[in-house]
């Protein structure tokens, strides 16, 4: 787009609603996010404010009509994205996000990565067997695993999907849970099939179900099993013990992948049980043909208060972890 003007950019008309959002709700958010004041008359939008802001604020308003040429809406996510982008002068990488489409939902809708974070996990799936997706919620880890093991079946990488989560609750036990087994470990499951749902479509979801080419079950399924030409996908693992991690990892048979997702902040087991999520990510850092994807807060492409309270609740634990660190320091002073 044309910037010769200074602080004058021209986009096509038919842009500018999608590129201001609903009531201009994203030129707002630009507005607020680096400190100036954004006009529009016909196909100019007009910048003003300090040079070094403006500049920042026109760069993000051309990656906006770059994305709208596109075709794809732009959302608020966008917007607060690309603003914290263009502190880093990254921004321009974000069209490298839009060039990989990773799978196409039943509605037609295309998946891709929406942030660099997710772009370089997705990368990681794609050439390591096993890939350690770990990150607080909302940041797409679970889906993009999800997108990532049906675009394989599709192409025929592999010949079996197999989901899996460990079955623990805080306060819960499924022994005391009403119903059947079935009945008692699908709340566990169900982000799974909603997952599966929207990308495969349910009849084609219930088809392979039925054949057993896709197999969704709690951890517990996975003992005494080799699994051969696989995709597996294991999620909530910040909730496995380092026994469980240990034998799912070396169920993983030849022509298999497997995608462990997780958020270590958010750890279910009993207190003074370890996980053998943050174990694992010790032990096997350095294993050949094992890739680690840490995605942060920057990652978050739920609603932004979702990323406003992931940011709180980092900055609460950090605080109580260096008050933690500081009682202990003075009583072995005191010693």
């Amino acid at each position: 787009m044309d910037t010769g003007r200074g602080n004058s950019i021209i986009i096509p008309e038919q842009y500018m609603t999608n590129i201001f959002g609903n009531v201009d709700e994203n030129i707002k958010a630009i507005e607020k996010g680096l400190d100036v004041t954004i006009t529009n008359r016909g196909d100019e939008v007009k910048v003003t404010g300090s040079e070094a802001q403006v500049d920042k604020a026109v760069r993000v308003i051309n990656q906006l009509a770059e994305i709208a040429s596109k075709g794809d809406d732009i959302s608020l996510q966008h917007v607060n994205y690309l603003t914290t982008l263009v502190h880093e002068d990254k921004e321009k990488k974000v069209k490298e996000l839009y060039k990989d489409v990773v799978a196409v939902t039943k509605q037609g809708k295309q998946i891709r990565a929406k942030t660099l974070g997710q772009q370089k996990y997705i990368d990681l799936i794609r050439k390591n067997m096993v890939v350690f997706g770990i990150g607080p919620a909302g940041t797409g880890k679970t889906y993009l695993a999800m997108a990532m093991a049906i675009t394989a079946f599709k192409n025929n990488e592999v010949n079996r999907i197999i989901l899996t989560r460990p079955a623990i609750e805080a306060g819960e036990k499924l022994g005391f849970l009403p119903g059947d087994l079935q009945s008692k470990v699908d709340p566990y499951l169900r982000p799974l099939y909603d997952a599966l749902y929207e990308i495969m479509g349910a009849e084609t979801f219930m088809k392979n179900m039925e054949r057993g080419t896709i197999e969704v079950a709690p951890l517990a399924y996975m003992r005494g099993r080799t699994l051969d030409n696989s995709f597996i996908v294991l999620d909530e693992a910040q909730n496995t013990t380092p026994a469980q991690m240990k034998m799912f990892l070396t169920r993983i048979g030849f022509g298999s992948k497997a995608v462990i997702t997780g958020d270590v902040t958010q750890v279910d087991l009993g207190e003074g049980k370890r996980s053998g999520l943050k174990e694992s990510s010790k032990i096997l850092k350095n294993v050949e043909g094992i890739g680690f994807a840490n995605l942060t807060n920057k990652d978050v492409v739920r609603h932004p208060l979702v990323q406003r309270i992931v940011n709180a609740y980092d900055k609460y634990e950090s605080k109580k972890s260096n008050t933690h660190k500081h009682h202990k320091n003075d009583n072995r002073k005191k010693k």
